[in-house]
Order: C-alpha cells, then structure tokens, then sequence
C-alpha cells in the first residue's frame, strides 16, 4: 500500500493528464471546449482573399437548394447582391461544436443588416439532433437543411465547412476546420465585403 501511494504522488501529473485525456476523447463538449481554446488564438484562421477566376454571370451560391427550420424553400435569388455566410455543421462534430458560440457571435453582431445573409446548414442524418443541440446551447442561428446535394464548390464533405459570398457571387472565403468568426480581424473583413 505505501509503493502505491508513492507511486501515485511520483506520478500524479501524468494520472492528472490521462484523467484529462480520457474525458476530452470521450465528451464531446470537452473536445470542443479544448478545440475552442485553440481557435481562439487565430492561428487555424484564414482571412478573407481576392476572388477567384470563374465564369461570368456564375454565382457560387448556384445550385445551392435550401429548407429553412418550417421546411420552406430559401430562395436562391434572395442572395443576390448580399454577403453571405455559409457554415456546414452537425450536432455531433466536435470542431462544430467548438467553433459555434464564435458563430452565433457573428450572428448576433450581423443578423439586423439588410446586406447579409446567414446559412447555417445542418447535416445531421437526423435533422432533429441539430435543432435540440441549438436549443439546448441557447443559439439562435437559423436552422437550415439542404432540400438537395450541395454543390462541390461549396462543401467537400468536411466538417465544418465555411464559405463566405461576396456581393458579386463570388467565394471570398472557403476555410475547412474550426475557426473563430468573433474576432475584429474578422468583423473588419466583413465589413470591407459589406461596403
């Protein structure tokens, strides 16, 4: 019994960070909360670029067929002219989870311009997971589902997906992973795109 508790006090940070470790891969919220402290140091951020060469009178968004939260059709012209952001996100991904209360922040901060347009697209396989996960956080994103496939220039299959349409049609921002949407860096971006 002594050999035991010396070797539990010679060892205890390691018992402390395997502790640590088994709660961070097991409980989503922990990973996303681990993820999140990462994301807030802007280091897996990408910024907002030039656009790209594409064919003329071709908006991004083109093709892109979307049900809001009543399961009503999101008309795709109602984008036109507006800066759009797009999040691709489950209720069971943890770099979702992680990056989320940075995009409510966004929401909150942007949701009142008349020149900005929210798409927060759910991909549960049950679409009911994503509404409970947004009412048990308190967020208060639009709840938007795809009513067809998306198109590749948008989303490639990963979570979370971020894609960000300028007011010409044109991908500005198209960032894979887990960011934050709540920094003044990134507000100032949006702001430029809004003018």
């Amino acid at each position: 019994m002594e050999n035991l508790k010396k070797w539990i006090i010679s060892n205890i940070s390691t018992l402390l960070l395997t502790v640590l470790f088994i709660i961070v891969l097991v409980n989503p919220d922990a990973k996303a909360w681990l993820m999140r402290q990462v994301a807030s140091t802007g280091i897996l951020n990408s910024s907002i670029s030039e656009p790209a060469e594409k064919p003329a009178n071709t908006a991004a968004y083109t093709g892109l067929m979307l049900n809001n939260e009543d399961g009503t059709f999101i008309d795709s012209s109602l984008l036109k002219n507006k800066v759009v952001f797009i999040n691709f996100w489950a209720s069971w991904c943890p770099p979702c989870r992680a990056e989320f209360p940075s995009v409510e922040k966004l929401y909150n901060k942007y949701k009142a311009h008349p020149d900005m347009v929210f798409l927060i697209i759910n991909l549960d396989d049950n679409p009911a997971l994503g509404k409970n996960y947004l009412k048990e956080k308190g967020f208060t994103v639009p709840f938007i589902t795809p009513a067809a496939n998306i198109p590749e220039a948008l989303y490639n299959g990963s979570l979370p997906t971020t894609v960000v349409i300028d007011k010409k049609g044109e991908i500005r921002l198209h960032h894979t992973g887990v960011a934050d949407y709540s920094k003044d860096s990134f507000y100032h971006e949006i702001e430029t795109l809004l003018k």
